[in-house]
């Protein structure tokens, strides 16, 4: 009995001077992220517009959100297709780019370096510029560049069939460089003697990548995919300066219209606050279970 009770006493003599120092992190940690998360939570269940108080309703906020709103299903749709294509394209290119400037020569550095710039550059900035190549008018470096070999100029960002291409090429341009520099270092981290024994076993370069290459890469793949779906799936910039009308988050027939963005105008275009905190708590549960997927995935091929 004694014993038990003096453990206790134990550890605090131990470990209560960094408890102490822990506890204003902690804290800020409460106030900042635990607590706004759990009232985001309770209000997902309520009707809420901001001025009068929440009215507690149940399920109601996500009943209706998978059963009857036809624009928030549109906007899962859209999401999911450019998640898809976006973060498959990426991976592929980065891991395209790493193969290609992996080395440490200066001409390797400065490519990467190029290739990694926009991931460090403001996103405003970088939608601001792409807003202005896409632009419909004859001053858009897009249509400037169609003239030049004799064609129309096409009204980029009110035509629908290419709201998605544009918002993947916007994606995939500004995120591959990140991608890259992490497969670079995962590149350098397989030791040469892998490779020298595949070649005395008479592997060829595709051999190589295919058996030892791919293999050793699977915790970087997997890291690139999952912070990659998690990006994708919460674009904001690129629908909100891009495609937005005056009238339209989405753009023309809400052929740009994602969940995030759709939560925005939901929360802050309608003032409808519980309903908008429901829209993000699904959000968040598609990312958990699809994150959980690709992890799972990347362990039963590593067990391979």
């Amino acid at each position: 009995m004694a014993t038990h009770t003096a453990a206790p006493r134990q550890r605090w003599r131990r470990y209560g001077t960094s408890y102490l120092m822990l506890l204003p992190f902690l804290g800020l940690f409460a106030g900042f992220l635990v607590w706004p998360l759990a009232n985001s939570l309770y209000l997902s269940f309520t009707k809420f517009d901001g001025v009068n108080a929440p009215e507690f309703q149940g399920l109601e906020n996500f009943r209706h959100l998978l059963f009857d709103d036809d624009r928030f299903r549109h906007a899962l749709g859209n999401t999911f297709l450019y998640v898809v294509a976006s973060v498959g394209i990426g991976t592929l290119l980065s891991l395209g780019l790493a193969l290609a400037f992996s080395g440490s020569s200066w001409p390797h550095r400065i490519m990467r370096t190029i290739f990694f710039l926009p991931s460090v550059t403001s996103s405003i900035a970088l939608m601001l510029l792409w807003k202005w190549i896409f632009n419909p008018g004859d001053f858009g470096l897009a249509n400037t560049a169609m003239t030049w070999f004799g064609g129309r100029a096409v009204e980029w960002l009110a035509t629908p069939g290419l709201t998605i291409p544009i918002l993947v090429l916007m994606s995939v341009w500004g995120g591959m460089g990140y991608g890259m520099v992490l497969y670079v270092a995962g590149l350098n981290t397989i030791p040469q003697e892998y490779y020298e024994a595949a070649r005395i076993d008479g592997a060829g370069t595709w051999q190589q990548f295919r058996r030892v290459t791919l293999p050793l890469l699977r915790p970087v793949t997997t890291y690139v995919v999952v912070t990659g779906l998690i990006g994708a799936f919460q674009v904001f910039e690129a629908v909100y300066i891009v495609f937005r009308g005056t009238n339209n988050i989405g753009g023309v027939l809400d052929s740009g219209l994602m969940i995030v963005p759709y939560l925005y105008d939901q929360g802050f275009t309608h003032f409808k606050l519980g309903y908008a905190s429901a829209i993000a708590w699904v959000l968040f549960l598609i990312i958990f279970a699809l994150s959980m997927v690709n992890l799972r995935i990347g362990r039963a091929l590593k067990e391979l």
